[in-house]
């Protein structure tokens, strides 16, 4: 990875023009800070809060233009700005880049052309066939036929962009266009399939549209790359967006301001400010940067760490570059600080306002509220609203602001009396104010004071949205009262509101919860009849709530609904062609942020420095005495942040006893504050260390700390408990976040799935009921996930479970083949090879890309078989239609050939391997150890393995485990202890297993002394990992 980051050295220069803000040197100091300092510390900050509430009580507010502080927080617009948010006068030095298309000329001619695709006949005509696909009798595929066009690339590309939002269709389209006349395979078309692809987070379909670009000779563009970068970031796959920026460079493209922009946001938004500074620094060096939408995600990125200098140098290259005003600035530098929790910050910045003479308006007033509220620190924000009161700035929306800081703690009482406060001052309280209390309410089962609130805000003549009238729908039906929640419903018609698609969907899951199907097909076709769109996934909840309850009347009724969505008229409608044209909008603006050019460089700051996390793990490995340790943390000189903490958890995962003392000591430094990416990896060290006590009170703390509590925590715990067998704990763990108000995330079902699908503490029936409950609230799952899925009911013989699960995943967009392919693997593995051919033969698809996919499952499962020669034979089959074996056939032959004990037959196949340049993989040494083993040749088994790290492939556990297995089952069982030591070296944990497989076969050889010595070892480890020894 050391190739992704040459970045030269780049240094922020302290003397730099248009310094916004000297910051005092508390706020940035390295100095370390001793516990008998805290004290004074505390007492600073309250004194500095007390200056700012006397600085901003203490001034008459004027409304002049050349004094007030402008940020734009809501709908005001500045007439400068671009799409993006950068100025207009930003954009005169645009960098030319003509494959993609940035320039103005360029647009414009795009514009032309989407207007030339809207009045198409034959682009509608196809477009209307492809997205109706509901005749069960003629398929899309003969429907096209009639049609009797020649499909040349610009028309698939055309009509791929109107089907942006059904991945499936398109692929399903793509796949029946190639082989037509007039098709060539064409940059354009595969870069709007990788679109549609990233749109849908379906990474195994761009993972195969690459595949098959390289295996069609179709050379990627600028553009290519450029969306590559972009769907891994936005799935947050950021190790493959770096992967691709690098390959990008290595095939000759150099990285434009596009690529780098959205590498940028990307980093960004997964967090990583670190790796966002090194690429905004290297962006600098080649004088190109981006607008100010970007500038304002790093802001608020950086803003996160502690180093202070870095937010004010970017803010001054905000100025200087995008030449906005020192007060847009200041207003983007204290919505950063607050928003990051970073109050000392935002005071002190408000005390450089004073010396600037800069007068605050009501916008940062709000601001700063609500970074006060952010903190849990409602009774200065109480205080500042005091002072706004009293220079007549208070209004609704600040009052909001404090009772969405009341609501977060649970606090309804106190919210309720702040709703007094508004009407007392003789203001109106917001819709969102009263919805947001609604809910609270409800969710807390005092429903009629929910119902008086919305009745009273009628009252006094504010008139309720769809989101307050939703609110009190799900209220009504929480209390299954279903004919009042239909009534208020249905008076958003009489108030000309209408009701959006999360309205009905709230309903809709509202209904089935209390399994009212009746109402759940009148409100179907009342959306079909308002024309509101209804999703698949809406269809799968209600199909899968109806199975549970065995309606299968009802279920047909929903799937006629189903197919009357679906159908499209021949003639487009007017809004169908308004939704084409914004997805072909959304295909060709995909990748095309706007950018600026930097006329000079300005100085950066290094992210997490490397040597540090080294320097702190060096010191952690040093000694087992917690006390020594910390005397050499206290003395050392490195600025810990909770970016550092993170990687240094990360690092030390094996030290679970040491490391978390350690997270423990840096959480009561004066001036820190733990982070929820930093308690997310304390939980995951101490459930790795099986420490779940400790587990659980670090989630307890982080919860009393006030840190946000995602699902992402939920999911942590969970794979945790359940990847010791500990299934029944990871269900009651998952039940308990959803009785805390969280919504399950597509990581958290993943997580359950995964285990309870697992050998060890395996549970089918629940792993079923969560995937449908995956499906039913509308997530895809992944390739990953799939195959753990239907590998677990293949191997417990539930195969009618596997082909419906096969049937519901087609529903919802999953590609049919890749699905088909992983049913035939998992078939394969188990031994049943006359099912998976059935299942293959039988497969009605598009069988080429079928036989791709499964070919090296079918060798694998004739090998299992001991059918050699038609395993062969399938092998030839493939390279006769230029699919070369990969790796995975390379190593199954090589089991089978040390099965049969022909090491002739396994020279050879290495031999082949070389020659293809077919590089080994874990799995091929692993399986060659375990062969030479089996045949008794330990040493040849031992120069497998050193030749394995040689080439740069790293032993994991299972390779050891099995060394290990095979070492004490041929009575070499000291040998084995020796890899158990190297493993502790490496920081590979062993299991209980490996400790019991050696300590056995020493004591089988009369080696009880070292048979001790495995058992202090095993005492050690179990020491070294947990806190709650």
């Amino acid at each position: 990875m050391r190739a992704l980051f040459r970045f030269k050295s780049f240094v922020f220069d302290p003397t730099r023009r248009n310094t916004l803000v000297s910051f005092s040197k508390s706020s940035k100091s390295k100095t370390h800070k001793t516990p008998s300092k805290i004290q004074a510390e505390s007492v600073a900050i309250t004194s500095l809060f007390n200056e700012i509430t006397e600085i901003l009580g203490s001034d008459v507010v004027e409304s002049d233009e050349t004094t007030r502080l402008r940020f734009p927080v809501s709908g005001e617009t500045n007439v400068m700005t671009g799409g993006d948010g950068a100025l207009v006068s930003c954009t005169q030095g645009v960098r030319e880049n003509a494959k993609v298309g940035f320039s103005g000329e360029d647009g414009e001619a795009q514009k032309v052309v989407l207007e030339e695709f809207d009045v198409s006949p034959v682009v509608h005509e196809i477009t209307s066939v492809v997205r109706a696909d509901d005749d069960i009798l003629v398929s899309m595929e003969d429907k096209l036929e009639k049609l009797s066009f020649r499909f040349e690339p610009k028309i698939v590309e055309k009509v791929l962009k109107r089907c942006f939002k059904v991945p499936h269709l398109a692929l399903r389209f793509f796949s029946w266009a190639k082989d037509k006349d007039g098709f060539s395979h064409k940059v354009g078309v595969y870069n709007t399939l990788l679109s549609i692809a990233g749109e849908a987070r379906d990474l195994d379909m761009v993972d195969e549209l690459v595949k098959e670009m390289e295996r069609n000779n179709c050379d990627k563009d600028i553009r290519t790359w450029t969306i590559l970068i972009s769907v891994y970031g936005k799935a947050k796959k950021i190790g493959k967006g770096l992967l691709v920026f690098e390959k990008m460079r290595k095939s000759g493209f150099e990285p434009d301001a596009a690529a780098y922009n959205i590498m940028i946001r990307s980093l960004c938004i997964a967090g990583r400010g670190d790796l966002a500074l090194e690429f905004y620094k290297e962006m600098i060096e080649m004088g190109i940067t981006f607008g100010l939408r970007t500038y304002k995600m790093l802001l608020d990125c950086i803003a996160k760490s502690e180093k202070v200098d870095v937010v004010q140098s970017i803010a001054d290259n905000m100025v200087r570059i995008c030449e906005i005003s020192e007060h847009d600035a200041f207003g983007y530098l204290l919505k950063s600080f607050c928003i990051s929790g970073k109050i000392k910050e935002a005071l002190e910045l408000i005390r450089e306002l004073k010396t600037k003479e800069v007068c605050l308006d009501t916008k940062y007033f709000e601001i700063l509220v609500k970074g006060l509220c952010r903190a849990n620190r409602m009774v200065d924000a109480l205080e500042i609203v005091d002072i706004m009161k009293k220079r007549k700035l208070d209004d609704s929306n600040v009052y909001g602001i404090i009772i969405s800081g009341y609501l977060r703690q649970n606090d309804v009482s106190k919210a309720l009396e702040q709703l007094e406060v508004i009407k007392n001052a003789g203001h109106s309280p917001r819709v969102s104010t009263y919805t947001e209390i609604m809910q609270h309410l409800f969710k807390m089962k005092q429903f009629h004071k929910g119902c008086n609130l919305f009745n009273e805000m009628i009252e006094n003549g504010i008139e309720p949205d769809s989101v307050a009238i939703t609110a009190v729908v799900a209220g009504h039906l929480g209390q299954n009262q279903v004919a009042e929640a239909w009534k208020v419903f249905s008076s958003m018609e009489e108030k000309g509101i209408k009701p959006t698609w999360k309205s009905y969907s709230i309903f809709v899951k509202e209904l089935c919860r209390s399994a009212k199907y009746d109402e759940i097909l009148k409100l179907l076709n009342q959306m079909h009849a308002s024309k509101i769109a209804i999703r698949d996934d809406m269809f799968s909840w209600v199909i899968s709530c109806m199975e549970k309850n065995g309606e299968k009347e009802k279920i047909e009724h929903v799937k006629e609904i189903q197919k009357k969505c679906k159908s499209y008229p021949q003639e487009l409608s007017v809004s169908y062609k308004t939704e084409l044209r914004q997805e072909e909008e959304l295909v060709d603006d995909y990748n095309h942020p706007q950018v600026v050019q930097l006329s000079a460089p300005p100085p950066a700051s290094s992210a997490v420095d490397k040597m540090d996390v080294q320097a702190i793990c060096r010191m952690l490995s040093s000694s087992r005495d917690w006390e020594r340790t910390r005397e050499s943390l206290e003395k050392s000189t490195v600025e810990f942040t909770p970016e550092l903490v993170v990687e240094v958890l990360r690092n030390s995962m094996i030290q679970g006893n040491t490391v978390l003392r350690f997270f423990s000591w840096v959480g009561k430094r004066n001036g820190y504050k733990q982070s929820a990416e930093a308690y997310n990896m304390s939980i995951k060290v101490a459930g790795c260390g099986k420490d779940f006590k400790q587990m659980r009170n670090l989630f307890y703390e982080m919860r009393r700390q006030g840190c946000l509590i995602t699902q992402d925590t939920w999911a942590i715990m969970i794979m945790q408990y359940g990847r010791t067998g500990l299934t029944n704990i990871a269900i009651k763990t998952f039940k308990e976040m959803k009785d805390m108000g969280l919504i399950p995330s597509s990581s958290t079902f993943k997580c359950l799935i995964t285990v309870l699908c697992q050998k060890k503490g395996r549970n089918v029936e629940e792993a079923t009921r969560t995937f449908r409950e995956m499906i039913r609230a509308g997530y895809a799952p992944d390739r990953e996930l799939v195959q753990d899925y239907l590998g677990c009911l293949c191997e417990v013989g539930n195969t009618k479970e596997a082909k419906r699960c096969l049937d519901s995943l087609g529903k919802i967009g999953f590609p049919v083949p890749v699905a088909y392919s992983i049913y035939i693997r998992a078939l394969c593995r188990i031994g049943k090879l006359e099912e998976a051919l059935a299942e293959l033969a039988n497969f009605k698809g598009d069988r080429s890309l079928l036989d791709q996919f499964t070919y090296g499952s079918i060798v694998h499962g004739l090998l299992l078989k001991g059918q050699l020669q038609e395993a062969l034979d399938k092998v030839n089959s493939m390279k006769e239609m230029g699919i070369k074996p990969g790796v995975h056939v390379y190593t199954s032959l090589i089991v089978h050939f040390f099965k049969e004990k022909q090491l002739e037959k396994v020279l050879e196949t290495c031999q082949k391997m070389e020659e293809e340049s077919c590089e080994p993989s874990v799995v091929t040494y692993t399986a060659m150890i375990c062969g030479y083993m089996s045949l008794g040749k330990a040493e040849e088994a031992w120069k497998a393995f050193r030749n394995m790290k040689e080439k740069g492939a790293s032993p994991d556990f299972k390779t050891y485990s099995k060394f290990i297995n095979c070492l004490c089952q041929a009575g070499k069982s000291e040998d084995a202890l020796n890899l158990l030591s190297e493993m502790l070296d490496k920081g590979i944990a062993p299991s209980t297993v490996n400790f019991r497989t050696v300590f056995y076969g020493l004591n089988r050889e009369g080696k009880q002394d070292l048979a001790r010595s495995v058992l202090q070892k095993k005492s050690a480890l179990a020491a070294q990992r947990k806190v709650s020894a």
